[in-house]
């Protein structure tokens, strides 16, 4: 499995996003609300911060890029398995990448190990 972050892998449709959060499964790994559930054919991540909480697009855009970069760098952890995950940023300070590194990375082992 490479690093690559292609646009297939990115979950999109208002229609499969909405029920996607009606039927996931949810838990927290602060500073991170992750929502998944089983796919049928590849993985897909939706990445999300608030703009309720940050006004600011630019402080939106740096979070998600955060957050897409420790995806990008340990999705080998879900091994072979096929999932939908949402990660949605909560806390109201921006946190540092090792922050969402390592909340991102106990995302996908809380996962792997569920299915």
């Amino acid at each position: 499995m490479g690093y690559g972050f292609p646009k297939q892998n990115k979950l999109c449709g208002s229609l499969r996003i909405a029920q996607f959060y009606r039927e996931g499964k949810r838990f927290v790994a602060w500073p991170l609300r992750v929502t998944w559930a089983k796919a049928d054919n590849e993985t897909q991540v939706l990445i999300w911060a608030p703009k309720s909480l940050f006004k600011h697009a630019i402080q939106r855009n740096h979070l998600r890029r955060l957050m897409r970069e420790a995806y990008r760098l340990n999705q080998a952890l879900l091994d072979d398995a096929h999932y939908q995950i949402a990660f949605n940023y909560m806390d109201k300070e921006e946190q540092s990448f090792a922050v969402i590194e390592k909340a991102v990375q106990k995302a996908l082992k809380k996962i792997a190990h569920e299915q």
